[in-house]
């Protein structure tokens, strides 16, 4: 037995003296190969305690002074921690021989002992175990965990020993133990002697008021204390304060690597302080928190003995004291910004500067501090929405009057009851905020309350206590979980007394991300129940169903479970773009500096051919240091100074355009809001969508739409109908001008809430017909009849076959559920559900004739409707005596119920790939299901092919694939009208080759790829379909035929039923099937009491139970099936569709389940009907294989549509192995898309730092509306929230907030684009006009001998920037629009040139180089031949020359910017042009009649009195405008005829009013708000119009011709 001993101070090492190298391997050689029987010599000693006091820490053998020093005395300092292993192991005493060479620094008579002990006494050693029990922790000693009895990987094996596996790496020197609670190299740690087998080693008691940690691994305790505050001083030699390698305890010294890590960990402790991070610690024991609503002082955090996290939460990036620096690094991270401060350093150095000393370094500051402030506004805005969430108000039991202190915690263990309290006074419930809520308190939440914090449940007033909770913000799912508090705390907390009076404690898992699993336990009443996630109610969840809960919190604020999953400290977003014009910028420095360094060099070479020789430059000799700083600070406004303000400044702007009419919501009354403009432009560059399911895709409500029954299929579209008529209501009152004037009476009620409705109720409400699409594939036509029709039918023939077989699937759905009714006050019958399906199949039975009226325990009431035998409303009392609850593992759930008649039925619904398993004629179910798939499969087979056909003629550029040769020819008014009428053709051809998917299910019957989908038709019998179901509902003879022989034909049901099943979810329904079976009453009693026996088995209660589940599952008789819409939200699947063909793939992170997922995933279009789909699940295995064949077919291109879903679990199985999450990485990037389900909040935001990180130039976008979404929403490029029924949390951390995600077609492909497109160009022009404008500066530089005179007037050179150019690069990034919002609406590939980057990267801002060098060139060299060479007595001195040189690019820029490059011709531009060209001359002639100081420049009254007469001077700028602009038109006209872009074609199109009525067209369901579309609303009927007067003109023509000859 060895014991360990931590007694030393801060970061200690071992006490040892110099042992050396030989020494320690010669222990370990002795300590592995002694044999088990061997013994030390009779003289080794006992681990002995002081007589004093016997709980004194074991001590090792040492010398009487050491003794004396080390043995603990009442007032030397209290015995510090100690780690012991304890275990019930054989003793044996090695012998050791003498080392033959020791460390010759030893002190004399002292010598080390087994893995450095000190000890001042001849070498002895304690007795050692041999042999190690296995469950000892390894990692203390580096090697794996080994749980086999016959581990070999102990400390004395010879393989143990040959990876160095000894009882030395037991030492802090080389395992690096950590202290628990501090998390560092805190121990100071001494082997001690081993007391007897079986024997106890007493724990010392805490000291300095630290609470002690304990840790248990199988028979090893580990005791775990804080050190002393001192060692003892007898102790001769102290090693370094934190463990060393070996080398150092060798050669007395820390190696190089350590101090780089101690450096690190330096830095890294730096940087957490500046963002503001702070890890939680974790403890041994969790969290201690007492029951003690009298509690006044705040409880505290063992962790760091200070008071728990408190309930506010901070959703801002900076705080008061880290914006500073965090801003300073930001703004300084722009390389423009760092070089204009290494300037303004250079500016600052007397003499060397020609242009001032603060010119520049105050502009950068207030440019700067502007964007600095623009940021701060913007966390001000973060901060004062968590406000808004921190103010809200909750109810918290406290007391009312304290009359003392409570006392200090105690030390008691849980379970046991903890002291009374010390507080009087009446506790009350009194009305906090959120951020006053503390750990310890007790909240009272009332039915519908968001939770405010994590809680364990204490009691629930609902039936049998549970509680019921929706917790869609945390992990997507839309049934309501149920929470049941311990059955004994429940009834010690039943009222506000009994919370005062309870004693229980309660002993919690630290904070951590695991939304899915909770461990801790409670003691109350003398006993201990462990607690898990059923009793834990998260923040973020809302009670619902529920009248009051009472929970007690346990996590509060920023270390509840859905907070600690959000980024802790969201990095500051910047756009891509911006590190692109970085990287210009670093180009445009070096050719500065390149340009610096050649006019240096010139200087000297002209210097030693002219200078030199001149008598009059003598002694005017420059060094070269001053001349080079001074050409650098000449040139170094090639880089604008206000290149980024000015671009804040665009994106401000920009936001206020962005507010759209068009994404305005006007049901909720919620606007577009941007919460940021940094990152406008990234909107137009988005290459990843990355979004949330429940309440972004989904509407979170579910409706009841189709059934099956006896071979038919019927559409339920009641819902539909109501709102149909509701809007052809309020348009007829819009329309009247009475709208508000004929409200329906207050006594009248609306039908079909109190009463089962029947098919006079929907005729009479509605007669707007309203037949529904299936959202996932909308062209395919729904032949079902209505449900109106199916009751009428019944009630024509209520004893047929048919009719009895519907009324029992409807009756089913009535029974088979858990929902309760609640008769609202205004009369009305509600229903609430722990599922939303369930409520949608309870509605659906009301409204088709069964409506549940009352639930009380074991009975339902039903009143029929109209579906009843004899048409009359009657109440019917069903006894259910028992509920088989439904599981993920069952998939189905069953009830059994006793009739009026006093017949038992067993009910059973669930997945058909369930259930049919299930029938009585299983392998008839079996082979029709079989059937109907390899029929769907052939059908998807042949739309997969087409899919692939038409992939491939995509051209690779993934852009446009619309023939080049129509450039040109629309806007001509000589075009030849049957060329025009072609290009009309193609370009509406390939708009609706794009607009629809492939869908063969509209071929008929006769195909033999096409499933027999006709829905209420019998085989050789008239459709259904066909029937004339008019107001008289006269009776047919296929309505006599379908209840005379529905039900004969078993074959032809099953097989219709399994087909209308497939169908259904192939337009992403979610299905279900329905079985039934008669009991006897023995059968029944017989599995009563293996049901009994299995729900009170107190060993795997669960399993027992579906196990006797089983028992009476089996031989159902088929009911029929159910499909149920989860609504999605209005436009969502064109949204996708539009946003995939713009190049973007789309994921859905959700927290649901799996099979929720996959039909959403198939009703919004992410999932086609073709489509291959691969599951990853790692309960299947061979994950590897199963990436790397569908990485194979998507390479080898047999995949038309690839979609990868994966589940949480499977991706954190993934994530633990790097080459798995390589290849999946692969695998998610080519794939169309990914459907990620079972997903917790940082599994989301990991996935997308992967493809942030992975993915070069690609920007990700995330979008969601609840507190799950918000750390994906902060990792993202781009932040989008939708306000949405979750809350605003997700919308109040988020870039830009909308209110659907239809709203994404405009945010991104208009307004993004635009954005984009208008950075761009700004960026480019900005760049462009530098360029320009300075080369005429390096030009001159020949002419005055490279002395960095500059050509132009210093006040005019400074205000080049901020004055005379500065609007036309305002103007073209603000108000720029080079297509307009139809066409880029109707043509969503046009998005390509902002993902794929084409408006900037190096290839386009090298041509603009190009331009502006070779235009620099053209305007000064011209104006030197021109003007300034002849010799004709004009003015031509250096301010006339360099006046017209500016004139000519100030024109020209304006020009080029506002008239060449700008499309979108406005007032603006005409404005800008006459103020920069105006503001230009104006300022000339001020300057010429104030200007004073004439000594190099001679301004005053040139322009006015001298050159400004000269009409040469005139002219010769004429002419060299007239030669730029004409060589810019030209190069554009060359460049637009050999190689055209798609925005020059578009540009084109848009000039013919059919085609743009076209767009308009195709673009109408996101335009609709807006007033420019409104005007032209009709655009779909004009363009059909167009296409009737064409083919009419082509009709006259052939007849004219044809009467011709």
């Amino acid at each position: 037995m060895a014991g360990v001993k931590d007694d030393g101070v801060g970061h200690a090492g071992m006490r040892r003296r110099r042992p050396s190298q030989q020494t320690d391997d010669l222990l370990d050689d002795t300590l592995t190969h002694t044999p088990p029987d061997a013994t030390l010599p009779s003289d080794a000693h006992a681990p002995r305690r002081t007589a004093s006091d016997p709980q004194a820490p074991v001590t090792s053998a040492s010398s009487a002074g050491d003794e004396a020093s080390v043995a603990r005395s009442p007032s030397a300092p209290k015995p510090g921690g100690r780690v012991r292993f304890s275990e019930d192991v054989a003793r044996f005493t090695p012998a050791i021989p003498e080392s033959p060479a020791l460390d010759p620094r030893e002190p004399e008579g002292s010598k080390a002992g087994p893995a450095g002990i000190i000890s001042s006494q001849p070498r002895t050693f304690a007795p050692l175990s041999l042999d190690t029990p296995t469950n000892v922790d390894v990692s203390l000693i580096g090697g794996p965990l080994d749980d086999s009895p016959t581990s070999a990987y102990t400390p004395f094996s010879p393989k143990t020993k040959s990876n160095e596996r000894t009882w030395r790496r037991l030492l802090p020197s080389k395992t690096g133990l950590r202290h628990e609670a501090t998390g560092d190299y805190g121990a100071v740690m001494e082997l001690q002697a081993a007391g007897p087998s079986k024997s106890t080693v007493s724990r010392s008691p805490p000291s300095n008021g630290r609470e002690q940690g304990r840790k248990k691994l199988g028979d090893t305790v580990i005791s775990i204390a804080a050190a002393p505050d001192e060692e003892p001083a007898s102790l001769p030699h102290r090693l370094p304060t934190s463990p060393p390698r070996r080398g150092a305890f060798v050669h007395g010294n820390v190696t190089a690597p350590r101090l780089a890590s101690i450096f690190r960990a330096s830095l890294n402790s730096l940087q957490q302080k500046v963002r503001g991070i702070s890890e939680p610690r974790v403890t041994d024991g969790g969290r201690q928190i007492d029951l003690d609503v009298l509690r006044t002082v705040p409880l505290l955090d063992v962790r760091c003995q200070r008071e728990y996290a408190t309930n506010a939460i901070r959703s801002s990036r900076y705080t008061p004291w880290n914006f500073l620096p965090r801003q300073l690094f930001a703004q300084f991270s722009k390389v423009a910004n760092f070089y204009f401060l290494c300037v303004s350093i250079l500016q600052m150095i007397p003499t060397l500067s020609t242009t001032g000393t603060y010119t520049t370094i105050i502009p950068l500051m207030f440019f700067v501090s502007i964007s600095m402030a623009k940021e701060g506004y913007e966390d001000l805005r973060r901060y004062r929405l968590d406000k808004v969430e921190n103010n809200k108000d909750t109810l918290v039991l406290r007391a009312s009057r304290p009359i003392s202190a409570i006392g200090e915690a105690s030390d008691e263990a849980v379970g046991a009851e903890p002291a009374g309290p010390t507080m009087g006074g009446p506790p009350q419930w009194t009305s906090v905020k959120w951020s006053e809520v503390q750990v310890g308190d007790v909240v009272c939440l009332l039915r519908d309350q968001a939770v405010p914090a994590d809680l364990v449940l204490l009691h629930a007033q609902g039936p049998n206590g549970v509680a019921y909770v929706e917790t869609t913000a945390l992990d997507g799912e839309t049934n309501l979980k149920s929470k049941r508090a311990i059955p004994v705390l429940a009834m010690s907390c039943a009222d506000t007394e009994r919370i005062s009076q309870c004693r229980a404690r309660f002993a919690v898992e630290d904070p951590n991300l695991d939304l899915y699993s909770f461990e801790g336990k409670v003691g109350v009443a003398g006993e201990t129940h462990a607690l898990t996630n059923n009793e834990i109610l998260y923040r973020g969840s809302v009670l619902r169903n529920t009248i009051e809960a009472y929970g007690l919190v346990v996590n509060a604020g920023e270390e509840c479970k859905i907070r600690m999953n959000a980024t802790k400290n969201p990095r500051i977003k910047a756009p891509s773009l911006q590190t692109r014009v970085n990287q210009i910028v670093v180009l445009i420095v070096l050719f500065v500096l390149a340009l610096a360094i050649f006019n240096t060099a010139a200087y000297f070479v002209w210097f030693r051919r002219t200078e030199f020789r001149s008598w009059y430059l003598a002694h005017a000799t420059v060094p070269f240091f001053p001349i080079f700083a001074s050409f650098i600070i000449l040139f170094n406004t090639m880089i604008p100074l206000s290149l980024y303000v000015s671009l804040e400044i665009i994106k401000l702007a920009q936001v206020f355009l962005m507010m759209d009419i068009d994404m305005y919501d006007a049901a909720s009354d919620t606007p577009m809001e941007p919460r940021t403009s940094t990152i406008n432009e990234e909107l137009g560059q988005v290459s990843y969508i990355f979004s949330d399911k429940t309440g972004t895709l989904t509407n979170n409500s579910m409706r009841f739409r189709k059934l099956s029954v006896a071979g038919t299929a019927w559409l339920h579209d009641v819902d539909l109908k109501q709102e149909a008529a509701a809007r052809a209501g309020l348009d007829a009152m819009q329309r009247d001008g009475c709208k508000g004037k004929q409200a329906a009476s207050p006594s009248r009620k609306a039908p079909g809430r109190d009463e089962p409705q029947g098919p006079t109720d929907v005729s009479r409400r509605s007669s707007t017909m309203s037949r529904w699409k299936s959202t996932a594939i909308p062209s395919r036509s729904q032949p079902e009849l209505d449900t109106e029709q199916l009751l009428d039918s019944l009630q024509r023939h209520p004893q047929s076959a048919f009719a009895h077989t519907t009324r029992f699937l409807l009756l089913a759905m009535a029974l088979c559920h858990t929902c309760l009714p609640e008769r609202r006050d205004d009369g009305e019958i509600a229903f609430q559900a722990t599922s939303p399906d369930e409520l949608a199949l309870v509605q659906a039975a009301r409204e088709l004739g069964y409506m549940m009226v009352d639930r009380q325990a074991g009975t339902i009431t039903l009143k029929t409707g109209t579906a009843s035998p004899n048409g009359e409303p009657q109440l019917e009392l069903y006894q259910i005596l028992d509920v088989i609850e439904f599981s993920s593992q069952r998939k189905r759930m069953s009830v059994v119920v006793r009739f009026p008649n006093q017949q038992i039925c067993l009910i059973s619904k669930g997945a058909d790939s369930t259930l049919m398993h299930l029938l009585r004629a299983a392998t008839l179910a079996r082979d029709k299901a079989v059937e109907v798939e390899r029929r769907a499969n052939r059908r998807k087979g042949m739309e997969a092919q087409e899919a692939i056909r038409r992939n491939s003629e995509i051209e690779p550029r993934e852009s446009l694939t619309l023939s080049r040769h129509s450039i040109g020819g629309i806007s001509r008014r000589s075009t030849n009208v049957t060329r025009l009428r072609s290009i009309r053709d193609g370009v509406d051809s390939w708009l609706t080759s794009r607009e629809h998917d492939v869908d063969f299910s509209s071929v008929g019957d006769d195909a033999i790829y096409e499933s027999p989908r006709a829905s209420t038709h019998l085989e050789s019998r008239p459709s259904l379909g066909s029937v004339d179901w008019t107001a008289s509902r006269g009776r047919t003879s296929s309505d006599d035929a379908l209840h005379r022989d529905a039900m004969l034909d078993e074959h032809l049901v099953f097989e219709r039923c399994f087909q209308h099943i497939n169908d259904f979810a192939t337009e992403g329904l979610r299905t279900l099937l329905y079985g039934y079976r008669y009991l006897s009453e023995g059968e029944y009693n017989t599995w009563r009491k293996v049901y009994l026996e299995a729900t009170t088995s107190l060993v795997d209660r669960q399993a027992a139970m579906e196990r006797a589940g089983a028992m009476i599952e089996h031989d159902l008789e088929l009911a029929g099936a159910t499909a149920i819409e989860d609504r999605l939200q209005e436009g969502v699947p064109e949204a996708i569709d539009k946003l995939r063909r713009a190049g973007i793939k789309i994921w859905m992170l959700t927290g649901d389940k799996r099979e929720t997922a996959i039909n959403v995933g198939h009703s919004c279009r992410l999932i086609k009907d073709y489509s291959s789909v691969t599951v990853l699940d790692h309960e299947g295995g061979h994950l590897e294989k199963l990436i790397a064949a569908s990485l194979l077919d998507i390479n080898g291109g047999n995949v038309a549509h690839a979609v990868v879903v994966v589940d949480g679990q499977t991706l954190t199985v993934i994530q633990e192995h790097g080459p798995l999450m390589s290849l999946f990485v692969d695998l998610a990037v080519q794939a169309d898309s990914v459907i990620c389900c079972r997903a917790s909040p940082s599994q989301k935001a990991s996935l997308i730092k992967v493809i942030r990180k992975t993915v070069s130039h690609s920007v990700t976008l995330a979008i969601g509306d609840g507190a799950n979404d918000i750390a994906m929403i902060q990792e993202a490029h781009v932040g989008i929230g939708i306000t949405g029924k979750e809350g605003l949390q997700a919308a109040r951390i988020s870039d830009y907030s909308i209110a659907q995600f239809r709203f994404l077609l405009k945010l991104l492909l208009v307004h993004g684009r635009w954005n984009y497109i208008r950075t761009c160009k700004y960026t480019l022009a900005t760049f462009w006009k530098e360029m320009l404008f300075y080369l005429t500066q390096a030009l001159y530089q020949r002419w005055n001998g490279y002395t960095g005179t500059s050509l132009y007037e210093s006040w005019t050179l400074t205000m080049f920037n901020t004055l005379f150019t500065s609007l036309p690069v305002l103007a073209i990034g603000i108000f720029e629009q080079d297509l307009l919002p139809s066409t880029l609406l109707a043509v969503p590939e046009l998005y390509a040139r902002g993902r794929l980057s084409e408006a900037f990267n190096l290839r386009v801002y090298l041509s603009w180089v190009f331009m502006a060098v070779t235009e620099a060139i053209l305007i000064f060299f011209l104006m030197l031949i021109l003007y300034g060479l002849p010799l004709s007595g004009r003015d031509t001195d250096v301010y006339a020359i360099g006046l017209a040189v500016y004139t000519s690019c100030v024109v020209v820029i304006a020009t080029k910017i506002l008239f060449i490059e700008t499309h979108h011709k406005s007032f603006v531009v005409g404005l800008a042009f006459l103020l920069s060209i105006g503001g230009w001359f104006l300022w000339n002639i001020i300057l010429s009649g104030l200007y004073r100081n004439s000594t190099i420049y001679d301004v005053r009254g040139g322009i006015l009195h001298r050159f400004g007469n000269d009409p040469s001077w005139w002219l010769v700028i004429i002419f060299i405008i007239l030669a730029c602009v004409i060589y810019e038109l030209g190069v554009q006209s060359v460049r637009s005829a050999w190689s055209p872009s798609d925005v020059i074609i578009f540009q084109e199109y848009e000039h013919d009013a059919a085609l743009r009525k076209r767009f308009d067209a195709a673009s109408m369901s996101e335009l609709h708000n807006s007033r420019a579309f409104t005007r032209e609303s009709s655009a779909s009927s004009d363009w059909k119009s167009l296409k009737k007067s064409e083919m009419q003109d082509l009709l006259d023509k052939s007849r004219n011709e044809e009467e011709g000859r």
